[in-house]
């Protein structure tokens, strides 16, 4: 296996969890190779490498945003580049919601023991096409992707300070609500289309984002559907349903309008920012489509 570490990830924190993870591995007798990213898309980069010299696990070690990256190294055309590659997670980053899906235990050193013996199954990635300062990309995601408020709070939390730890994501929140402005969107759900005001679209594969929160109970990473949120709430609404978020309690709810589908695309005037597993990565308007047992998970 190869270790992709992000040193950055958890604020400089996952250096510990590193430690933790090697000592484990070396309990249990497992060969690994360390590769250490030093900035911007360098786990895309390591992990295509790697792959493509043979490697069939590559373990993201870091938050949400390294295992984005890993992901987009892994993917190529819609599919894995390397048939049978499986992708491992250690968290140790800010937040490292995508782990608490599958129960995998949070603490890198027990998270680790998930790498040993055969065990592994497919999930279901996310796909993003979209336009970022003018150009076309495709982006692929494990977790979450949002559409507007959601994608703008993402934002905001890059620039908060460290000290803040896992309440920067709740900061982040209160300071763009107060300046953010709902949108004129269209929503087209294949089968049907969505068109008014909304302040923010989920598209989740995972059910957790921002530290904790089960924004999507009912999302599934093995069912091939992406679940979907078209959140028409006011702002007074939203900071009354922000606590019940985090039990996923907020839905049902008369102002979130939900949807499983295979593929939506969303437009926004003004365009809507566009974040997925908690990283900007272009504006609206995207198509969201999910890629069913698109890759394999250590488990």
């Amino acid at each position: 296996m190869v270790l992709v570490f992000n040193p950055a990830a958890g604020r400089g924190r996952s250096k510990g969890a590193l430690a933790e993870v090697e000592s484990q591995l070396r309990r249990r007798n497992l060969d690994y190779e360390l590769e250490t990213t030093s900035g911007p898309n360098d786990a895309t980069a390591i992990a295509r490498r790697r792959l493509e010299a043979g490697t069939t696990l590559v373990v993201a070690v870091g938050g949400d945003g390294t295992l984005n990256e890993v992901i987009n190294g892994m993917i190529e055309g819609d599919a894995g580049i390397v048939p049978g590659a499986t992708v491992g997670v250690v968290p140790a980053g800010r937040a490292s919601d995508f782990t608490r899906t599958f129960g995998i235990p949070k603490l890198p050193a027990h998270a680790a023991a998930h790498l040993d013996g055969p065990g592994s199954f497919p999930i279901d990635i996310g796909k993003i096409t979209l336009r970022d300062g003018g150009v076309p990309v495709t982006r692929y995601f494990a977790n979450v992707a949002e559409a507007g408020m959601g994608a703008a709070v993402a934002r905001r939390v890059h620039g908060m300070p460290a000290w803040l730890g896992p309440m920067d994501y709740l900061f982040a929140f209160w300071s763009v609500l107060a300046r953010f402005s709902a949108a004129a969107v269209s929503v087209d759900l294949i089968d049907r289309t969505y068109e008014g005001p909304a302040l923010n679209v989920v598209v989740a594969n995972g059910q957790f984002f921002g530290g904790g929160m089960k924004i999507a109970p009912k999302a599934a990473p093995t069912d091939g559907v992406l679940d979907i949120q078209i959140q028409l709430t006011s702002k007074r609404e939203a900071i009354a349903l922000l606590p019940k978020v985090y039990k996923g309690d907020h839905v049902p709810h008369e102002h979130i309008k939900e949807a499983k589908r295979v593929k939506v695309s969303v437009t926004a005037e003004p365009p809507f920012p566009v974040e997925a597993d908690g990283e900007l990565i272009g504006e609206t308007p995207a198509t969201f489509e999910v890629l069913p047992n698109a890759l394999a998970l250590k488990i």
